[in-house]
């Protein structure tokens, strides 16, 4: 009798946490489908028809960017939460529900390890999702509390906006192969390799075995499930919106400062493409919206150079989405990661501007 009272509880937990799981993945694949998924299959269609994809988010309804002013601000942070209010909702509910619907351990065994395995799987788990840095900011801040290694939670994180399969279609009919081509490549040095020896810059967080060792059991929640994923909605609403606003008004004002209007020899040149790699990490857009500034760009005489290097930085990440991730990942890491994805940047346009 003993027995079979014990094995009981096991199954019911086994059946618990499968239930939990696949809530999650039909909670996931509906939201995307949503948000992401059956609107982007229409605008590949248009980008196909028209190589074109809208109009560039920095000059809003004007031909030029806006001189610094309280109405900047007003108008990019207006047109930017338009564009992304949906995955941003959509990436905090997931970013909440991971913390309470994935077992700890299960995660631990797939994401947990600071090797390139679970550096891969991050990466590859972001190809579905498709969002913009700040919108994959709070999924990343999950999977930490879950103790995802440094390298797989940023895997993830650059993964969703620098090789998103969309953006990827977007861009090769818009721009040119060569501009989808250069992103590929440098998307994927971005995403795995960066990702991965970040973890060095992470040396004394606890091994697996241990943080498996100091979790609770999964069929054993201290607290019950709404009352768990209701504290994470709220940490995660807390720790992320206001920062995000904030920062984003911010930077709608300067942004005509931080992308000055170039011509001849300097706008071509490697002050430019520096210039250009590090105000593409700051500043912060929706998703794909850096093809129709490149094009914006490229029509009013900016060279080759400083494109390619805002065709990696400006979607990789952002100011807001650094300051999201600040709390959960160690200062030298996103440091290492801010860095990183400049100098790629400043690469992309090197060889852009030798080769394209």
């Amino acid at each position: 009798m003993h027995s079979v009272e014990t094995t009981k509880p096991s199954g019911h937990f086994n059946r618990k946490t499968l239930l939990f799981a696949l809530l999650f993945i039909v909670i996931t694949a509906a939201g995307l489908l949503y948000v992401k998924w059956w609107p982007y299959y229409g605008k590949a269609i248009t980008s196909a028809t028209t190589h074109s994809i809208g109009s560039s988010i920095l000059t809003g309804a004007g031909d030029t960017i806006p001189a610094p002013s309280w109405s900047a601000a007003w108008e990019y942070a207006a047109a930017y939460f338009k564009a992304v209010w949906k995955a941003a909702v959509l990436g905090i509910l997931l970013g909440s529900l991971v913390q309470v619907l994935l077992p700890s351990k299960w995660l631990l065994d797939m994401l947990g390890k600071a090797n390139f395995k679970s550096t891969a799987i991050g990466g590859l788990a972001s190809l579905p999702g498709m969002m913009c840095s700040c919108c994959a900011a709070p999924l990343a801040v999950g999977l930490r509390k879950k103790k995802a290694s440094i390298g797989a939670s940023l895997a993830f994180w650059i993964g969703n906006p620098t090789i998103n399969p969309a953006t990827l279609i977007f861009m090769t009919f818009v721009l040119s192969w060569e501009f989808t081509l250069l992103r590929l490549v440098f998307g994927l040095l971005l995403t795995f390799g960066v990702s991965y020896l970040a973890n060095r810059f992470a040396p004394n967080e606890l091994v697996p075995q241990q943080v498996q060792a100091a979790l609770p059991e999964d069929n054993e929640p201290e607290q019950p499930m709404y009352v768990r994923w209701g504290k994470a909605m709220w940490s995660m609403f807390i720790s992320v919106i206001p920062a995000y606003v904030l920062v984003v008004l911010m930077l709608g004002a300067f942004r005509a400062w931080l992308f000055p209007a170039m011509d001849g020899a300097g706008s071509n040149s490697l002050l430019a493409i520096i210039g250009f790699a590090i105000a593409g990490m700051l500043f912060v857009i929706p998703t794909a919206a850096e093809i129709p500034i490149i094009q914006s760009f490229m029509d009013m005489g900016m060279g080759v150079g400083p494109a390619a290097a805002l065709l990696m930085t400006l979607p990789a990440i952002s100011l807001p989405s650094l300051l999201m991730l600040a709390k959960h990942f160690p200062g030298k890491v996103l440091a290492f990661t801010a860095s990183s994805v400049v100098a790629i940047g400043i690469l992309a346009g090197l060889v852009g501007w030798m080769l394209l």
